[in-house]
């Protein structure tokens, strides 16, 4: 993951405002959830965001953040 793309998540962290996160999932789907994020932190060499749900999505899945592919965001 980028750092450009970790700030930016922080920089959405610490504004607390609600997000569409598109992540992949299992055989190429993606879903998407509206939240903020409360946390990002990295456990066993993964990074991840806790968000305001309680769901935990771990960042090297995240495909777009409010309709920006993360591609973009270096």
């Amino acid at each position: 993951m980028s750092c450009e793309l970790y700030d930016t998540l922080e920089a959405i962290a610490v504004q607390r405002r609600k997000v569409a996160i598109e992540v992949n999932c299992r055989g190429g789907a993606t879903s998407t959830r509206v939240a903020s994020i409360r946390d990002l932190y990295t456990q066993g060499g993964v990074e991840y965001a806790l968000l305001d749900s309680g769901e935990v999505v771990r960042l090297d899945a995240v495909a777009a953040v409010d309709g920006v592919d993360v591609a973009q965001i270096r």
